[in-house]
């Protein structure tokens, strides 16, 4: 079935940068104060393009870590959704099979994208491993291993730390590594069901309120072993993701711009020196779009990078930030085939969902 054109949905307005002249859609449709595209890591739409799942907040209720919900925008109907029992922890939701997943508690559900579909248990950590202790998150992103049958969990408890996988159909949670320093951004390798890539992250106390800080931030772990860092002399980078090879980690150098490194030589390279915040490229590694932070203004800019053409071109030059309790990002990440860049837009002073189509950006970096 043929999706309607996006771009000429009445739910959605135009907005063109001033100075760059690229033209992004911003949903004008809200159901909530607060609408954000999801967490870099994980795509907003669904992969058909049908669905574009973003992140509700009724402010001052909820914040970063908890009580945010979830909408959906149906390309084919036209229709806008909010589903305040979706109330999720972390930036855990996942775009999946049947629908959207999401965590609260000690428990994943998941839901369809219509108005009368059921909210359902995927699973629940048992007693004996969470035994009733408060945390932060069940999983920072939730992401699926590659044959389908398990998500990742970074869970914490108290001041402890459970990484390992929960089956889909119900069976047991095995831990992997249990740590008592915080790993959290697990992300299952693209086709090996056994590996996860762990950073290491700030924390905080939960009983002193003691402020914790990371030495080196990339691991591996490895289903039946101990994890092991990427870098073997400590590198104090961020915001990494898998490359679709799965033979690299792409990752942010604060100083140096968006880097990849190869997972078996440790030999890591320079793609795009822009000072980027966060980062993400398409499936072929060829394209790039990151948000950067403009200290000397505290503005963020939204930018796109062709490494075939070595050219870049602004999505958002000045964008101002708003909201630190509900970490208002742009985020930006290709979705849908690569077809579009989702982010999180706040040109009108307010938390918006925006898209931009990939191929506005190609013609304009040619």
């Amino acid at each position: 079935m043929t999706l309607p054109d996006l771009t000429a949905s009445t739910a959605f307005r135009p907005w063109t940068d001033p100075e760059s002249g690229i033209t992004s859609y911003l949903l004008h449709d809200r159901v909530a104060p607060l609408q954000q595209s999801f967490y870099f890591t994980n795509r907003s739409f669904s992969e058909d393009g049908a669905y574009l799942w973003f992140y509700c907040a009724h402010p001052p209720g909820g914040n970063s870590y908890e009580g945010r919900s979830l909408g959906v925008y149906d390309v084919h109907e036209e229709q806008l959704r909010w589903f305040p029992e979706t109330q999720f922890r972390d930036a855990s939701p996942m775009v999946g099979p049947g629908g959207v997943y999401w965590c609260w508690e000690y428990t994943v559900y998941r839901r369809g994208p219509s108005a009368n579909d059921p909210v359902e248990v995927v699973n629940t950590v048992p007693e004996e491993v969470h035994r009733m202790r408060a945390g932060e998150r069940l999983a920072t992103h939730l992401t699926l291993s590659a044959d389908g049958r398990q998500l990742f969990l970074d869970a914490s408890f108290g001041r402890e730390w459970a990484c390992g996988s929960l089956p889909v159909d119900g069976g047991d949670f095995e831990i992997w590594q249990t740590f008592d320093r915080c790993y959290n951004h697990a992300q299952f390798h693209p086709t090996d069901s056994d590996l996860v890539l762990l950073a290491q992250d700030y924390w905080d106390d939960v009983a002193s309120g003691e402020r914790h800080s990371y030495d080196n931030r990339m691991w591996l772990l490895r289903r039946g072993a101990e994890a092991t860092p990427i870098y073997r002399e400590p590198r104090r980078v961020g915001h990494e993701w898998w490359a679709d090879d799965g033979d690299h980690v792409w990752y942010v150098d604060y100083d140096a711009g968006t880097e990849k490194v190869n997972i078996h030589t440790g030999e890591s390279t320079n793609i795009w020196p822009a000072g980027t915040l966060h980062s993400h490229a398409d499936t072929t590694s060829r394209y790039l779009v990151g948000d950067i932070n403009l200290q000397e203004t505290s503005e963020f800019r939204v930018a796109f990078y062709n490494t075939d053409t070595q050219q870049q071109v602004e999505i958002v030059t000045h964008m101002p930030q708003i909201e630190p309790r509900y970490h208002v990002h742009p985020h930006p990440q290709f979705c849908a085939g690569g077809k579009w860049i989702a982010y999180t837009s706040t040109v009108h002073g307010c938390s918006d969902v925006a898209v931009v189509l990939v191929a506005d950006l190609l013609a304009a970096t040619a």
